[in-house]
């Protein structure tokens, strides 16, 4: 990501309307090759919701013994449950949250101390409000004997979320939503931005190559897993827990309450579960999509003439 090169010019040569089409066709496309470990990574999170451990049942133990679990029950098209709603979150949210940090690049926010982190948070937070997401739900659902967290028992999509909770039930948990996407992008634009410049600047591969922005992303996805798994954790609960009449949750309260809960009630490992799903779908997640965007940029980004 290269700040712009004058006042007023597009960030990288790319215009930021450019960059919210291309940064929802990066997130779709890395969303469906890692959409299997968002399903298992619910799963895990949900299991042993407000219980000690040692006292539940483990239906789902480790990312690959939780992989076959989810095969066995509902069949290879279960790791794909929730992808058309999943496809609809990562093209809004990453659609805004390419456009509001092109944006960010374009004041030249970036260059103050700290500016790439703040603009990071913010373009997350923003993107994290416009695509709440209703796939928590479909991700959870499956046979009796497997289920772990609230089963909604939706058909299809958030049409059913809609007719039972209004448009008000889907942006529910989104006070969860908000910080966790606000960390992790921060984290995630902050340290691909610096760590992609890093290992130019060392002759390790070369400017603008295809093996900078994965080394880029790599980095990246470790600061993200570390920083952001305990918001997801609570995201995901907070998605998923049943509601009142009125919409009321009947779990938690807000976001601080269910950060509590966990915490006196599972420990503070709590908020660490499915760590590793959460770095192996958001390891390859955060590459690929940060990848798709800087290829998608460099092939609308206009030319130089050639030489004489």
């Amino acid at each position: 990501i290269a700040a712009p090169s004058s006042p007023g010019s597009p960030a990288g040569g790319v215009p930021p309307a450019a960059d919210l089409v291309l940064g929802a066709a990066a997130g779709c496309m890395a969303c469906v090759l890692t959409n299997p470990l968002e399903v298992v990574k619910t799963r895990l999170q949900l299991q042993g919701e407000l219980r000690a451990p040692g006292t539940y049942p483990r239906p789902y133990r480790g990312v690959l013994r939780a992989v076959g679990a989810v095969c066995r029950a509902d069949g290879l098209r279960g790791l794909q449950k929730g992808l058309a709603a999943g496809l609809l979150y990562q093209g809004l949210m990453n659609g805004v949250r390419f456009y509001c940090y092109s944006c960010a690049l374009d004041a030249g926010w970036t260059g103050w101390t700290g500016g790439t982190v703040v603009a990071g948070a913010v373009a997350g937070a923003v993107g994290a409000f416009v695509g709440s997401p209703v796939k928590t739900h479909l991700q959870a659902q499956t046979l009796s004997a497997m289920a772990v967290g609230h089963q909604h028992n939706h058909e299809v999509s958030g049409a059913d979320i809609y007719r039972q909770h209004g448009v008000a039930g889907l942006w529910r948990g989104v006070s969860g939503a908000v910080p966790r996407v606000a960390v992790g992008s921060a984290a995630q634009l902050a340290t691909f931005a610096s760590a992609k410049d890093w290992v130019c600047q060392h002759q390790w591969f070369g400017e603008g190559s295809w093996a900078a922005v994965l080394a880029g992303g790599m980095v990246s996805g470790v600061a993200v897993a570390v920083t952001m798994t305990p918001f997801d954790v609570v995201s995901t609960r907070l998605y998923n827990q049943p509601v009142e009449a009125d919409g009321t949750g009947k779990l938690y309260r807000g976001f601080l309450d269910c950060f509590a809960q966990i915490s006196s009630k599972e420990g503070l490992l709590g908020l660490y579960k499915g760590i590793g799903a959460v770095y192996l779908r958001l390891g390859p997640h955060t590459v690929l999509s940060l990848f798709f965007w800087d290829e998608l940029r460099r092939m609308v980004r206009p030319q130089p003439p050639p030489g004489p």
